[in-house]
């Protein structure tokens, strides 16, 4: 089973941090620059999974899965336009009988790390607005680690990570019940480094360590392996 894992394009809370304080996290939009990203690495996805298909002798069978965050959904939008655009594709039902098919389907649980209580306030703002939960807060990541530290009404990475690998049913059964061989997954920079750890076994040290990637870099999970980022993607402000 093949599995691609897609950073949204840049999005105007890239570029901006004071987007955060008047749009809801789910509802931040890409830039214009961000929609070119997408463009980027459709054309890339588009190209490599055709030269992927010519290697099998099976029917290709594959499913985009979005986040439901706008940003998410732009980056989608633009996955599901390059393909629709090649006649190679077809966006139809899995039963049709065209050999190369897809479709598109969004999973709740690919959203974004919750932040909680301090969604939307400044960073230097927090000890004043929240005293006592920053100073929990604080005192949380100094003693256990940032991976495990949570926000007040929100998540911790290590939450993220285990609603994230409460969704890995979901894509099991895309593949032992419907053939599916192939998913493309577009979602967050946390999302997807918490995809990764949970589908590899890996460590929380390796979490901390592993950087974001550049908006729209594509990484490639294989048959059990990590096969990094085949698209490097975009600097954060590139």
């Amino acid at each position: 089973m093949r599995i691609y894992l897609v950073r949204h394009g840049q999005s105007e809370l890239n570029v901006n941090r004071e987007v955060k304080f008047t749009t809801p996290d789910h509802a931040v939009p890409l830039t214009e620059k961000g929609h070119q990203q997408a463009d980027g690495a459709a054309e890339f996805l588009v190209k490599h999974l055709m030269d992927e298909s010519m290697k099998q002798s099976d029917t290709m069978r594959f499913r985009i899965w979005s986040s439901p965050y706008r940003r998410a959904r732009e980056t989608t939008e633009h996955l599901r336009q390059k393909f629709s655009e090649d006649p190679f594709f077809s966006e139809a039902p899995l039963a049709n009988t065209r050999r190369f098919r897809y479709d598109v389907r969004e999973h709740i649980m690919l959203c974004e790390q919750q932040f909680g209580l301090f969604d939307g306030v400044p960073d230097d703002q927090l000890e004043l607005e929240f005293p006592r939960e920053h100073k929990h807060y604080d005192l949380c990541e100094k003693h256990n680690g940032r991976f495990w530290a949570r926000f007040p009404l929100g998540e911790s990475r290590f939450d993220v990570a285990c609603r994230i690998h409460q969704a890995f049913g979901t894509f099991h059964r895309d593949n032992d019940k419907h053939g599916i061989n192939t998913i493309i997954v577009v979602c967050h920079g946390v999302t997807l480094r918490a995809f990764v750890m949970m589908w590899l076994h890996k460590s929380p040290e390796w979490f901390e360590e592993e950087p974001n990637p550049g908006n729209c870099a594509v990484r490639l999970l294989q048959d059990g392996e990590d096969k990094g980022y085949i698209f490097k993607g975009f600097p954060k402000n590139g």
